[in-house]
């Protein structure tokens, strides 16, 4: 029962950011992007993972890799040219939403594949993955936050409350991840 929760949590956060107003409003507000940019990764991504980890059929992913491709992801659709690309929508927005989905399921499954206890070294790859997300998704909403000029062609302002929605969202999550991992790694240690 609870997997199902899970991935039908994960499948309406999906809906509500693809179908909702949200890729209409992207066009126009960074903010809105980033909203849609967050709700993928670090909300649908993690429930997605966790309804996968319930199942006891998480493939044998490594965490670290996993953390380059997503951060490779996340940092290339933020080039300007691509966000102006995906700003534009069809082709260009399916892909970066098709890709950070693709990334953020495969970090945060490959992070919880040591969920379900045993596989110590794979907990503690998955700690390392989820808070070093965390600090390159807290360090790049810096940047958005406080630049001195604008980068996307959205208003300056629209720019800032974008990096504070990926700073409060992105690095929240990813840290919040990271440390629970950090306590079921604990535990699994206190118990051997």
């Amino acid at each position: 029962m609870r997997r199902r929760l899970l991935l039908a949590a994960g499948l309406g956060v999906l809906g509500a950011a693809w179908l909702g107003p949200l890729p209409r409003l992207a066009a126009h507000a960074f903010s809105a992007h980033m909203a849609m940019h967050m709700a993928v990764v670090a909300v649908a991504a993690p429930l997605l993972a966790l309804a996968w980890a319930e199942a006891r059929t998480v493939p044998r992913l490594a965490p670290i890799p996993a953390m380059l491709v997503e951060l490779v992801v996340v940092w290339a659709w933020h080039a300007p040219a691509l966000h102006h690309a995906a700003r534009g929508g069809g082709w260009a927005l399916v892909a970066e939403q098709g890709s950070f989905l693709v990334a953020g399921v495969v970090l945060w499954v490959a992070a919880l594949g040591g969920w379900n206890g045993g596989d110590r070294g794979r907990l503690a790859a998955g700690v390392v993955a989820l808070l070093f997300t965390a600090m390159h998704m807290t360090f790049l909403g810096v940047l958005l936050a406080v630049a001195p000029r604008v980068l996307y062609g959205h208003s300056l302002a629209q720019q800032h409350w974008g990096g504070v929605v990926m700073l409060g969202v992105g690095g929240a999550v990813y840290l919040a991840g990271g440390l629970v991992l950090t306590g079921r790694l604990l535990r699994a240690r206190r118990l051997s």
